[in-house]
């Protein structure tokens, strides 16, 4: 089985196992999340910065998701595309990372390459995009026996399709499955040619307690659609 590279190992994330796992324990010092009794975890939103950035937010997240449960299907949704890109989707192989290998479930990404057109990469032959990369770690580590689905995903309706049919799939054939969507919030500074509040504090508070807020409404409102036209309309996801 070929497997694919990780490409941001050793400068967005740590190299080694052993790194990889001090850096976890460091991220869950404050202790492990837990969701409300009763309630099982069927998945969440993560940013990608680099691990030193916002490693904490996704571990616990992720961390959140395992609950003492035997997950065997990682869904993650993630690349930074606009509405007119395409989907992308290696629908064979495995992914590197440094606790071993997540190997790709080729049962469901061939249905999927049959009902949605894809960008198809390999191993050898891909886009370089931290947006999933840096999620694998986590998954790995937390669901060692879990197989993956890594879809790159444009910011449109096809999309939302190509969630649902990820999901119904992955029931048919009985897998348990947390999906795992990777997106960071307002870009916002001249590097990102995004500044409409000038800098300084009231451009933070700006972008903290309204311009990401205005995202996260739609989140927790379960309004899929909704994210992707607040993402679009006001540039507080990047990967909406």
């Amino acid at each position: 089985m070929k497997t694919r590279k990780a490409d941001f190992a050793g400068s967005w994330y740590p190299a080694t196992a052993r790194e990889c796992e001090r850096s976890i324990r460091d991220f869950l010092s404050d202790g492990t999340p837990a969701l409300e009794p009763g309630i099982a975890g069927a998945g969440g939103i993560v940013p990608h910065a680099g691990w030193y950035f916002s490693g904490k937010i996704a571990a616990n997240v992720i961390a959140a998701l395992a609950a003492g449960r035997e997950i065997t299907l990682a869904a993650v949704f993630g690349m930074h595309l606009s509405p007119t890109h395409p989907s992308f989707l290696m629908a064979e192989g495995a992914w590197e990372t440094p606790f071993g290998n997540l190997e790709v479930a080729s049962d469901i990404t061939a249905e999927l390459v049959r009902g949605f057109p894809f960008t198809v990469e390999t191993p050898d032959r891909h886009v370089q995009d931290n947006t999933i990369e840096l999620s694998l770690p986590f998954i790995k580590y937390f669901f060692p026996k879990t197989r993956l689905v890594a879809v790159g995903v444009p910011p449109s309706e096809r999309s939302l399709a190509i969630g649902r049919a990820v999901v119904d799939l992955a029931r048919e054939r009985g897998y348990q499955t947390v999906a795992i969507g990777s997106t960071d919030l307002t870009h916002y500074g001249p590097n990102y040619g995004f500044s409409p509040m000038g800098t300084g504090t009231p451009a933070l508070d700006w972008v903290t307690k309204k311009h990401d807020p205005a995202f996260i409404e739609k989140v927790l409102a379960m309004d899929p659609e909704g994210m992707l036209d607040e993402g679009l309309a006001h540039y507080n996801a990047c990967c909406s």
